[in-house]
């Protein structure tokens, strides 16, 4: 994913450009940090304490050069109206989120008011067209069967979510002045992966099959996740 939006970045704006960018519901600041290190400012908003102190600590052990580029907010993704002005922002991720919001629109809606005019939502969201994908190939047919009709899922902690369909939130971009501009699929072949799996020896081969597949008919309409990509009118 992080090539993906790489290369809508690199797409979009100006080479060498330092960008504002706004990460919602960072998590512990994996993707914050990538980008802060390639020279961005970013403010990263993260609502789970324990995750955000795991952020505070990684920024830590960072030089001081990346740190001053760093801004981390404790905070819920809803509330981006009560911490930022509308257009502040170049770039806005929101990253394994929606399947944790039970009316995804207006959270979409106000992070598209965070964007300047031409900017990047970035958005990773569970695959509702794929739902049935992981227990199929498990072989846990009566998930499989339920999984083609529902967009509510449990997932790998054992929570209880949901998920977003491809057409769905098309129209929700349009709907907010940010229409869909690319968007692509993650986790296509490993998404049956148990989560202490090793790391294979041939780790580029699978990552490059990976990004094939994600950008590639038909394979990409039943990946694990959509990555989406709006630009703000």
């Amino acid at each position: 994913m992080a090539r993906q939006l790489d290369e809508q970045i690199a797409g979009r704006f100006p080479v060498g450009q330092r960008l504002r960018v706004l990460d919602v519901g960072m998590g512990q600041g994996t993707q914050a940090l990538r980008l802060a290190r390639l020279g961005h400012q970013v403010t990263g908003v993260e609502q789970d304490a324990t995750m955000i102190a795991a952020a505070r600590e990684a920024l830590a052990g960072e030089p001081e050069g990346i740190r001053e580029r760093v801004r981390l907010v404790q905070g819920d993704g809803r509330d981006t109206g009560v911490h930022f002005l509308p257009g502040s922002f170049d770039v806005v991720l929101c990253h394994g989120v929606l399947m944790y919001v039970s009316e995804p629109d207006p959270l979409v809606a106000g992070l598209a008011r965070m964007l300047a005019p031409g900017g990047l939502l970035s958005l990773l969201v569970r695959n509702g067209d794929g739902l049935a994908m992981r227990p199929g190939l498990s072989g846990d047919w009566s998930g499989a069967l339920a999984a083609f009709d529902s967009t509510a899922y449990r997932n790998r902690l054992g929570l209880d979510v949901r998920a977003d369909r491809l057409a769905a939130l098309t129209a929700t971009l349009a709907g907010i002045a940010a229409p869909l501009h690319a968007w692509y699929g993650v986790r296509v072949f490993t998404d049956t992966a148990a989560d202490d799996a090793p790391v294979p020896e041939d780790l580029e081969t699978l990552l490059a099959v990976e990004e094939r597949a994600g950008r590639t008919d038909p394979y990409r309409r039943v990946a694990a996740l959509l990555h989406l990509c709006g630009v703000r009118g």
